[in-house]
């Protein structure tokens, strides 16, 4: 086992993995930006190193300096949490060329998925049920995409090959609005991920979002922990993951679980990941694979009971899996609630100092968070201050935790959206379980609508 992991990354997260390594007595070196020098984690941490300015690009996503502090502290391997280089291969392949763990999946792997239209046909090819599209980039010829896309059906999707985070994509529902489409996408495709590289799907009017954990060793040894539904999401970012998912038959989650699993027996991969699907009428169609940490990670660990950053750490020093999908038991019912630091209604951020703070408590409550009263909260980096995660027997004692949390949860200073957790939690639709992933934007929609006509 490791004697001292590097965590390569900022906020709640940098706090869970390590909390994670200091159970497994393992040292940690928090990294940190000018900004964050005076953050809770950067504290607890055995050893600390400023690698830049405030801005991400000089700091978080500053890899020399990532690297030159890993050297200067002795540390043995790297963990990049979640966001900012987690995902990135190049990354992933200087770490190890240095001489230290990634504490993730081989860089060719990550390249592999990275690749929008490379991870579809990898996963056709292990039998994952995949959205209708185009087999590969679309061509040069807009003559040729529009017979792409009839073939297909209208609407459709235009992604970027190299794109996430809800960016580079556009829906087109006519012929007339292709060619531009197409073009605005590749261009921005090619500004924000360097790679103008575009592919086309049937765009699904109402679906929900699922997806399934996995956890993998370097032997072979692979195991789903079950799904989660992330359809309560606007700008394509989740704020409320559970699992598992309501209203999804026993048979079927089995069927693609297995075939994640086999997925990633195919393509040798190693750690944890998450499957992505949309699920509409009754059946998955795969989006992507995010071969990271995710940020619900929590939902799936309360109704596991299995630590899934430890499990990446142990993975990641050689270690077999003990699991085997007879193991794994989901028991009980876990809803995410994450608090960000911006309006609840109009979603801009909030930056400031927090006046004020108070973590809820009580029975099936957990709070990952790296606040604190007197906290500032730093304008240049996400808005997620933290997540309040509740666990209970079923789905509705669940949602009663998760109402408790919320009402008892003190942060002035700066808005943050715990009023419209508090109003989702309450929702009809929401109660009922199943929303689709245009749900939010919908609400949110109608509520600003109804503000404007009443000011």
């Amino acid at each position: 086992m490791f004697e001292k992991i590097l965590i390569a990354n900022r906020g709640e997260i940098a706090l869970r993995i390590q909390r994670a390594c200091r159970a497994m007595g393992i040292k940690t070196v928090a990294v940190h930006s000018e900004a964050d020098a005076e953050a809770k984690y950067v504290k607890l941490a055995d050893e600390s190193v400023c690698i830049g300015p405030a801005a991400s690009s000089q700091s978080y996503l500053n890899v020399p300096a990532i690297i030159s502090a890993a050297e200067v502290t002795d540390a043995e391997a790297i963990h990049p949490g979640y966001g900012f280089l987690s995902e990135n291969a190049d990354f992933a392949e200087r770490v190890e060329k240095s001489g230290f763990v990634f504490i993730g999946p081989r860089p060719e792997t990550i390249r592999l998925m990275g690749d929008k239209v490379s991870a579809k046909n990898a996963m056709r090819q292990a039998g994952v049920p995949c959205v209708p599209g185009s087999d590969d980039a679309l061509p040069e010829s807009i003559e040729e995409i529009k017979k792409i896309a009839k073939s297909i059906g209208y609407p459709i999707i235009i992604k970027a090959a190299g794109g996430g985070g809800g960016r580079g994509m556009r829906v087109v529902h006519t012929e007339a609005a292709l060619s531009n489409a197409v073009i605005t996408t590749r261009n921005e495709a090619l500004t924000a991920f360097g790679n103008p590289t575009v592919y086309a799907e049937k765009y699904l009017e109402n679906p929900r979002h699922i997806e399934f954990q996995v956890l993998v060793d370097d032997y072979g040894n692979a195991v789903h922990l079950g799904e989660r539904d992330c359809s309560m999401q606007r700008r394509h970012q989740k704020i409320i993951e559970e699992a598992p998912a309501t209203n999804i038959p026993p048979r079927m989650r089995d069927k693609i679980g297995e075939r994640c699993t086999e997925a990633c027996r195919r393509i040798n991969y190693r750690g944890v990941g998450t499957f992505e699907f949309l699920y509409e009428n009754n059946e998955f169609y795969f989006i992507e694979m995010n071969t990271r940490l995710q940020v619900e990670h929590p939902v799936t660990e309360a109704v596991t009971g299995i630590d899934l950053v430890q499990a990446q750490i142990w993975v990641a020093a050689g270690e077999k899996l003990a699991l085997r999908q007879k193991d794994i038991v989901i028991k009980g019912h876990a809803i995410e609630c994450r608090i960000n630091a911006e309006d609840p209604y109009k979603l801009t951020p909030s930056a400031g100092r927090i006046t004020q703070y108070h973590a809820p408590g009580g029975p099936g409550i957990r709070v990952d968070s790296h606040v604190y009263h007197n906290y500032m909260v730093p304008p240049y980096y996400d808005s997620m201050i933290g997540k309040i995660i509740a666990y209970g027997d079923d789905r509705d004692q669940t949602i009663a935790r998760m109402r408790i949390a919320l009402s008892e949860m003190v942060v002035d200073g700066i808005k943050t959206n715990i009023p419209l957790h508090l109003d989702l939690l309450s929702d009809t639709h929401f109660l009922n379980g199943g929303v689709s992933i245009n749900y939010l934007e919908h609400k949110l929609a109608l509520h600003n609508k109804a503000g404007k006509e009443n000011s």
